[in-house]
């Protein structure tokens, strides 16, 4: 038979992580890796399809525990970045007993069989979210929610258009990468996307299209935000039939939303008859200092997304909770997974969220948060390569340019300090090519928080 043709593609820029394939990290690998860790390396090269952020991989991890992984050679790193799942910090002892104990009660159920952790489950996301947020379905990832949230809005308004940000992210499906907006994951490669996916500019005051000179110390994002608010409430008016708004009420970049915005947003909804679907997939759980970032900006959506860290940091647990009210599509199976309601992961939730309320880890987020933000514009004084510091409690960032004034984004800055950081102990992620993303476990303490603020400082110290 002979070969199928195939392309190679051009890389776009990488939005989501550090280059997985740079001079920097061969360097650093070279520096670091023993043979064995080399060979894992490159069986897992073999092994995998390559993408961007992902494979070919930075080391083998042998161990996760509390706010630390330890890779195959022994170094240790405290982990800020986690892809978002580790808020109760890894391998709690409580979740483990849990799991344990419901593998041997009941490890799995058919969809048409009830089972009461998993009713539990649902019962307490409705508890837990805002407004009369009440009723959901199960997903095993937050890509296969914000899908079953965008099926939901088609069903409840019988229209299909959605608005969302560019440079957003709500996963890899078909439909979560067309509602996205970053060139990694909808362009070039996949061809035309969903129909009737419209996109305006995000509420980033510090990078804004329009002009306004926006600066930690003259802030004008309430200006941006106004800007950007009225653009959703024209594509609403000039569309007509716009089934939803899906955003992340708090990019996990992060970008803090202006005040005000998501009430403007939320009124040009109410106005249109759109619904609002708020992705807190990365945000939700007690990461920005309240249980759900919207909370934050005193807003309800009709439909909230979550995932990542519901699961502990063990198994993979998502859900879309929606109002009672868009409960319209029982004819037909708009969330038929496998594991729609697998007891095992219900139970990996529940625990999560008792352990979440119990070491009342979401009042420590903001406490802390606090602390790390005052250290962090204390750097933006001392650093001119930072330019500009944002977060919600602990998800954290500090972006870095090469001169204030014209805010181009250091991006080899960033890597640089990455790797030095690396070097030291400290694992965090790269977003948007330039910004330092801090987002560590909500266990973790101020002494262990300090200690990794200490090494960010040296390291951009060092890198200058």
């Amino acid at each position: 038979m002979d070969a199928i043709p195939h392309r190679r593609l051009e890389a776009p820029d990488q939005s989501e992580g550090e280059v997985n394939y740079s001079p920097l990290r061969i360097e650093w690998q070279g520096r670091h890796l023993s043979n064995s860790a080399h060979d894992l390396l490159g069986r897992d090269a073999d092994a995998f399809l390559h993408q961007s952020v992902s494979s070919p991989c930075l080391v083998p991890v042998a161990k996760a525990e509390g706010i630390w992984i330890e890779d195959a050679d022994g170094r240790r790193y405290m982990d800020f970045h986690g892809n978002s799942v580790h808020h109760i910090g890894y391998g709690h002892p409580r979740l483990k007993q849990a799991i344990s104990q419901q593998m041997d009660a009941l490890p799995f159920a058919p969809r048409r069989f009830a089972a009461e952790v998993a009713v539990e489950m649902a019962e307490k996301l409705a508890e837990i979210t805002p407004g009369d947020l009440s009723k959901c379905l199960m997903t095993t990832g937050g890509s296969d929610a914000n899908e079953v949230a965008l099926k939901v809005a088609r069903a409840a308004t019988g229209r299909f258009k959605t608005i969302s940000f560019w440079d957003s992210f709500h996963g890899a499906g078909f439909g979560a990468a067309s509602v996205g907006g970053e060139a990694l994951f909808r362009s070039g490669a996949i061809g035309p996307l969903l129909a009737g996916c419209e996109h305006v500019p995000s509420f980033d005051a510090y990078r804004n299209p329009f002009g306004i000179d926006h600066r930690p110390e003259a802030p004008r994002d309430e200006e941006v935000g106004t800007i950007v608010a009225n653009l959703i409430r024209q594509v609403l008016e000039k569309e007509g039939d716009v089934a939803a708004v899906i955003a992340e009420p708090m990019r996990a970049v992060p970008t803090v939303p202006p005040k005000g915005f998501w009430k403007q947003v939320r009124q040009a909804c109410n106005d249109h008859g759109a619904l609002l679907i708020f992705d807190e997939v990365p945000t939700g759980l007690g990461k920005t200092g309240r249980m759900f970032s919207c909370e934050h900006d005193d807003v309800v959506p009709d439909i909230l997304v979550l995932g990542k860290a519901l699961g502990g940091g063990m198994l993979p647990v998502a859900a879309a909770v929606c109002r009672p009210e868009l409960d319209v599509a029982g004819g037909y199976a708009i969330g038929h997974y496998t594991h729609e309601k697998n007891p095992l992961l219900a139970r990996a939730a529940v625990t999560t969220l008792a352990i979440i309320e119990d070491e009342e880890l979401v009042p420590k987020a903001a406490e802390l948060g606090d602390h790390a933000m005052q250290r962090l514009m204390d750097m933006y004084d001392r650093h001119p390569l930072i330019g500009d510091v944002r977060g919600r409690g602990l998800m954290l960032g500090l972006d870095l340019v090469l001169d204030r004034d014209s805010k181009e984004a250091a991006r080899d800055a960033a890597e640089r300090v990455l790797y030095a950081c690396l070097d030291r102990g400290l694992s965090f992620k790269i977003t948007m090519g330039s910004v330092l993303t801090l987002s560590p476990p909500l266990t973790i303490t101020q002494a262990e928080l300090d200690t990794a603020l200490d090494i960010v400082d040296e390291c951009l110290s060092e890198v200058a």
